[in-house]
C-alpha cells in the first residue's frame, strides 16, 4: 500500500490530474492474487491485473499482465463507460470493437447478423 501512495502521489498524480480516480488495492501476502490467478509463486509478486466487476458483484472483464508491461488507463476508462451504457440499457445495446462514448453502438440480435459491417465501420474505433 506504500508503493501505490508513493507511487500515486510522485507519479500518478503528475499524469493524471487529480491522481488515478478510483481506489487501488494492495495484497500484501497474496491471497487475493492467488484467488484470482494471478500470483507469481516464484517471483513472489502479482502480475498486473485488472478486474471489472459489476454493481452485483459479477466479474465482466479483466486484463493480466507480466510486471514488465503496462496497462492503458485510457482504455480501462473506455471498457468501464461502455460496460456502463449496456447495463444502463439492460442489453439492448453493445459496443463494438474500440467503442467510444457517442460512437455508434449495436442492437444485438438475430436481424444484426452477418450485417454488422454495414452498421458499424472500423474506422469509428480510430477516431
Amino acid at each position: 500500500m506504500f508503493t501505490h501512495k508513493i507511487w500515486n502521489d510522485l507519479e500518478l498524480s503528475k499524469m493524471v490530474d487529480g491522481g488515478v480516480p478510483f481506489p487501488m488495492l494492495s495484497d500484501v501476502g497474496g491471497d487475493i492474487g492467488r484467488l484470482y490467478g494471478i500470483f507469481n509463486e516464484g517471483a513472489k509478486v502479482e502480475n498486473r491485473g485488472r478486474f471489472i466487476i459489476d454493481p452485483d458483484g459479477v466479474l465482466q472483464g479483466y486484463e493480466v499482465l507480466t510486471p514488465p508491461v503496462g496497462r492503458n488507463v485510457n482504455e480501462t476508462l473506455r471498457q468501464l463507460k461502455a460496460f456502463q451504457l449496456v447495463r444502463n440499457t439492460g442489453g439492448a445495446e453493445a459496443t463494438p470493437s474500440g467503442w467510444k462514448p457517442g460512437k455508434t453502438t449495436l442492437k444485438p440480435g438475430i436481424d444484426l447478423v452477418g450485417k454488422v459491417w454495414q452498421a458499424w465501420k472500423v474506422s469509428e474505433a480510430d477516431e
